[in-house]
Parts: structure tokens; sequence; C-alpha cells
């Protein structure tokens, strides 16, 4: 059972009516699919159409509000694109429909890594995994590659000095919630100060890119079907993607262990960073300052996570506060390593 209150099935069947969306004139049967008090998931049942909704939680604030508005602005942009999304069916943006905006995506037929792990074949099969590595590699590729001011995404980031605002921005997060000291975080950071990249070629990117935001077809060969939650997408570098991709490698191999996935079997580095100069038409020669501010920059994302899982009456899972006491003064400490041995360090 679900403690949130579902939408009004006839009100959202009468405004998919008028959408031209799948299942004319049939009332919509709505399952939870996941919730929290940031986004709802829904499956729409119409006819026997699937789709899914995507809309605010019953306490979600004015900036998550504007931030799912971002979100249908971005996917209305990608149709027609080769990125491979959910398909936009029907959006409100105002809220005029069922109080709060939402919009509907196709239902995408596939598997999340974040599931139960490899799915079948990939679980056992390493050259169909491997696979999966320049699937991944791709999908930044693809999306960092669309002509974001030909779709109208002008405004929706700033990519003028977007390299310049990284670290006081991201310091300026941390010390509203930074619970302890994290060794290698002002080592990294003032490395990141002087080795910014001049110039750039802006595009989208997903910002928080990674197997636990994609979804892959079933069965062998691997095949993306989808990039997934939009919350942290941008007018920036899509350079940051791809090293955001490779946070699970450990110089040239894929890391042996303390990644979330198991990652035998995958490409090395240099093969994804090949794939993806070949797909995008952009340089990976700086790829070290890249590396380093990902992993700066997620330890960072994650200590709110950890410094929220502390407050009296948390409702951050356990077993999630418990990985994030060590995962982040590790990534930090990475990030200093990674500084210190990088050209121009």
């Amino acid at each position: 059972m679900s403690d949130f209150p579902a939408p009004d099935p006839g009100a959202l069947g009468r405004f998919l009516d008028t959408t031209g969306a799948p299942g004319d004139g049939e009332l919509p049967v709505l399952t939870v699919l996941s919730g929290g008090s940031q986004n709802v998931l829904y499956r729409i049942d119409r006819g026997g159409h699937p789709m899914v909704l995507r809309m605010p939680g019953p306490r979600a604030d004015a900036a998550r509000l504007d931030g799912l508005r971002r979100e249908i602005r971005l996917v209305r942009a990608l149709s027609g694109t080769d990125v491979p999304h959910a398909a936009l069916i029907a959006a409100d943006p105002d809220g005029t429909v069922l109080g709060q905006p939402f919009y509907v995506m196709a239902e995408i037929d596939g598997w999340s890594p974040m599931g139960d792990g490899w799915q079948p074949p990939f679980d056992t099969d390493l050259a169909a995994r491997r696979e999966l590595g320049f699937q991944l590699v791709a999908g930044a590729a693809m999306l960092g590659r669309v002509d974001w001011r030909g779709r109208g995404l002008q405004g929706f980031g700033r990519p003028e000095g977007f390299h310049e605002r990284q670290v006081d921005r991201w310091l300026g997060f941390l010390a509203k919630y930074q619970v302890r000291e994290l060794p290698g975080l002002h080592e990294a950071a003032d490395w990141l100060r002087r080795n910014r990249p001049e110039r750039y070629t802006p595009g989208i990117m997903h910002g928080d890119y990674q197997f636990a935001n994609v979804m892959f077809g079933h069965g062998a060969p691997g095949r993306l079907a989808a990039i997934v939650d939009w919350e942290m997408t941008t007018v920036g570098d899509p350079l940051l993607d791809l090293a955001w991709a490779l946070l699970g490698y450990e110089g040239e191999e894929p890391a042996a262990d303390g990644f979330y996935l198991d990652m035998t079997g995958m490409p090395k580095r240099g093969e994804l960073l090949a794939h993806y100069e070949k797909l995008s038409g952009l340089s990976t020669e700086n790829i070290d300052y890249y590396l380093v501010l990902a992993n700066w920059k997620l330890g960072i994302m994650l200590e709110k996570t950890y410094a929220a899982s502390l407050r009296q009456g948390s409702a951050v899972d356990p077993q999630v506060a418990a990985a994030m006491g060590p995962m982040v003064p590790a990534l930090m400490q990475t990030a200093a390593r990674l500084a210190g041995t990088a050209t121009g360090a």
C-alpha cells in the first residue's frame, strides 16, 4: 500500500484524451512504482497501453516543482534525437490538471543494473558485459552532441564560466551541511582551480551519468534503452559526464572492488575514451581534470546524504548511510591522489 494520494484518474484520462495519448477514452489505472518526498512515479495502464507518470511528491518544495518543469522542457527538446530516453507523451507544466506539474512518458522495456546487478546474460557472459561499457559511453556522447540551441534550450544552463564556477559553488554547498573533515578536499579544489580548461564545447550534460541512471534492453547484444533521472541536467561540459561514467575505473583497468557493480570484463579506459572521441568529435586529452572534478564533486554530493543520515528521525536508509560513511572520504582522497599525479599537478 502507498501513502501517496493517487492522482484523479478521471481528470488524468480526460487530459490524455486531449493529447492523443494511447488508450483514447479509457480510464487510466495507476500503480505507484516509486515514491519519495521529491518525486513519485506511477505506472499508467490505459486500455492495455502502459505509460509512466512522473510528478513531485506531496512534500516537494517550489525548487522541486521548478525542477520538474525543467525536466519537461528537456525531455521535450530530446524528442526526435538519437538520445535513448523515455519519449514524452504528454505534460502539464502548470499543474492545472492534477494540482501539481507532471509529465507522462513511454514505458521502457528494459532493466536497470541497480535492481539486482547484471541481468542475464551479462551476469556470466563477460564479452556481452563488455559491450555495456561501450553503450554507456555512447549514451554520454549522443547526449553531449545534441544541438541544444537548435532544440530551444537557450537559458537552460549557464555554459559561460562553467568551470570558473565549479569549485566555489560546490564548496559553498558543502559548507551548509559538512559534518566532518574530508582530507583531500582542499588539495583537489586548489588543483582544479589551477587546471581548469581554458575553453570547451558546451553541450547537454546529465550531471549524474553512470550505470545507476540508465536502462538497458533485454538480452544480448547490449543495447542502451534509456537514460533516466534528469534532475541534475544542464547545459555545461559534456566531458564531465564521460568522467562520471569512468568512476568505476582505477587507471586503465576497471575497479577490482569497492564499486557498486562487478566491473570484471569491462573495456579498458583507453578503449572507452577512443569510443567517446569517435562518436562525439571531442578530445579527451584533458580527461585527468574531469576525473578529479567528478570524484571531488560526487563526494560533496554524497556528503549531503551522509549528513542528513545523522539527524534525529532521518529518513535516509541506514544501509545507504553506512555506505556513505567511508565512500565520501575515499572519493576525496581519490580526487587528491589523481590531482597529485595528473599532468599539470
